[in-house]
């Protein structure tokens, strides 16, 4: 007798996208891609390296006003450029975005699953969406992003300063597989003359301390042939750091390591290094080594100071 496969009834709890109402023709499409600004361009270059953004994210880093990215991202909706669905998990209480099939159009290889990087591409914008609703990690994901979004947003106040790369887990991992490091984020950051590359740690505080300490070995292998960057830890409370800092005290590291909070901006002065643990630091500030212009090191950044 053969056995019937059944599928997965939904959870009715988990936030939805709304699908399109029809498949739109190749010239219907070819219209609305003409629709879109380099902004919007930009958004959705974030949203398939990125998976997701919440509306004040991308009206702070974007947007001269919350209300003017509302009715932009409504207009990106129309479009089927992105998908929304309410924030029921995470408690922002705004409207959360992924692409949408046209923005699929744009970016046909966006990544597509959070938990599982070699996952065969989803058939629809809608089945991404679900992947990464489901995945569990909005939260971190969310947190994550919004250090990086909250040095887009510094660019726009200080014309001296500039996010050069910023990179996702996905991105930075295959980049570096070579030591086998996993960061949550990676990015070049110029302010004050200075530029300084990161890898960051978010953690909320889930995890024991010692898996949190394990992940710097990989950072150590990277070092030894690679970028020597600061990596930082950003945690939810100070006594979550001041354990970090205990933990790491009198410990010598190839690399910087630094700790700071997530409600501190991280532009300003928000690091407190374990190796000095004095005053906290500005990001750019941090010790910080492109490391060696060799084959080993494949995604060398060339400052133009050092030229």
């Amino acid at each position: 007798m053969s056995r019937q496969s059944h599928t997965p009834e939904p959870d009715p709890s988990e936030p939805r996208p709304t699908p399109p109402a029809r498949r739109l023709s190749k010239d219907e499409r070819l219209a609305r891609l003409r629709l879109l600004t380099l902004r919007d361009h930009d958004l959705l270059d974030w949203l398939a390296e990125h998976y997701l953004l919440s509306a004040d994210q991308i009206a702070a880093a974007l947007f001269p006003s919350k209300r003017s990215a509302l009715l932009r991202l409504a207009a990106l909706h129309r479009y089927e450029a992105v998908h929304r669905f309410g924030d029921t998990r995470t408690g922002t209480d705004q409207y959360l975005y992924t692409l949408g099939p046209l923005g699929i159009d744009v970016h046909p290889r966006a990544y597509s699953d959070p938990l599982r990087p070699d996952a065969p591409a989803p058939r629809t914008s809608v089945e991404r969406a679900h992947r990464i609703i489901g995945s569990g990690r909005m939260s971190h994901l969310l947190g994550t992003n919004q250090l990086f979004i909250d040095l887009h947003a510094y660019t726009r106040a200080d014309r001296d300063a500039e996010l050069l790369r910023w990179w996702s887990e996905q991105h930075a991992t295959a980049a570096y597989a070579i030591a086998g490091v996993r960061p949550d984020g990676h990015g070049i950051w110029r302010a004050a003359g200075r530029t300084v590359g990161f890898f960051l740690e978010h953690d909320n505080g889930t995890e024991p301390l010692r898996v949190v300490l394990g992940k710097l070995r990989a950072y150590e292998r990277l070092a030894e042939f690679g970028p020597r960057y600061p990596v930082l830890l950003r945690v939810p409370n100070r006594r979550r750091e001041a354990n970090l800092l205990d933990a790491l005290a009198g410990v010598p590291t190839a690399m910087p390591v630094a700790t700071g909070l997530h409600h501190e901006h991280p532009a300003g002065p928000a690091w407190t290094l374990t190796s000095d643990p004095g005053a906290r630091r500005w990001l750019h500030e941090l010790p910080s080594d492109h490391g060696p212009d060799t084959a080993t090191n494949p995604h060398h950044y060339g400052d133009p100071d050092d030229a």
